[in-house]
């Protein structure tokens, strides 16, 4: 790890003129992954060019988190205006047994801001949850669909062009919050 010293920093509550900073921490978040599109295709971080990614990690038949989810972060999205072609919003599913491509689309179709489902196999699952550090575990559940439900890590990620972490965003914010967040990292 590189230490840069740095003298009059005040954007971090902790800097003291003179302080030493430290540079080029590692990303929290790996940001790599090799999965299969909502229309088939195969993707990875790479495969959006110039565009930002927004990512949630969810499944398709999730009661509450998810759909809530989806919605605030696609209207935040069409909040935008002009800015949201910066943005391809995406959703990984961590239930792939039950979330092929097909259900992936329709799925995303029913929320705001041209959302791109993505599945895989189980393996390219977990190497994308590993790589977002998101926990997600099937539970039991006798009142739900199959018999299970999946509780997951309710994050949202923003990256950079290229797969590169820039932040991410709670699911305890407002889409106001999200869509200004959003804002300050695109301009």
């Amino acid at each position: 790890m590189t230490q840069t010293p740095m003298t009059g920093v005040s954007s971090c509550c902790c800097a003291k003129a003179g302080a030493t900073v430290l540079a080029n921490l590692p990303s929290p978040v790996d940001g790599r992954f090799e999965l299969t599109d909502h229309f088939g295709r195969p993707v990875t971080e790479l495969s959006f060019g110039d565009r930002y990614m927004l990512i949630f990690f969810g499944f398709s038949h999730c009661q509450v988190v998810c759909p809530r989810e989806l919605e605030k972060l696609g209207t935040a999205i069409e909040r935008l205006g002009p800015l949201a072609q910066r943005v391809q919003p995406l959703y990984i599913t961590v239930d792939p047994e039950r979330d092929d491509p097909n259900t992936m689309r329709a799925y995303v179709a029913r929320y705001p801001g041209n959302f791109m489902g993505l599945t895989g196999t189980p393996v390219q699952v977990e190497r994308a949850k590993k790589a977002f550090r998101v926990f997600a575990e099937p539970v039991p559940d006798p009142s739900a669909p199959d018999g299970y439900v999946v509780p997951h890590t309710a994050f949202a990620y923003l990256m950079a062009p290229g797969g590169r972490y820039k932040t991410h965003f709670p699911d305890a914010l407002t889409v106001d919050s999200v869509a200004d967040r959003l804002r300050e990292h695109l301009v």
